[in-house]
């Protein structure tokens, strides 16, 4: 099935408004998280690892979900 011209660009600007509330909702934990803490907004690179791979494993499920 073959996607009309028109509804690419729906689909690509709901997948960024979708992307940037997720991003937006994630600065905001980490933002309590620090606050709780009283120190500094910091990721170390195990974290940021950890949440790269956990990305890459949601992002193929989500290729994954019209098959």
């Amino acid at each position: 099935m073959e996607i009309e011209p028109r509804s690419r660009g729906k689909v690509v600007l709901v997948g960024g408004v979708i992307g940037a509330l997720t991003g937006v909702g994630v600065a905001l934990l980490l933002l309590q998280r620090a606050d709780r803490r009283g120190e500094a907004v910091r990721v170390s690179s195990g974290e940021g690892l950890r949440l790269g791979v956990l990305l890459l494993g949601v992002l193929r499920e989500i290729a994954q979900l019209g098959d």
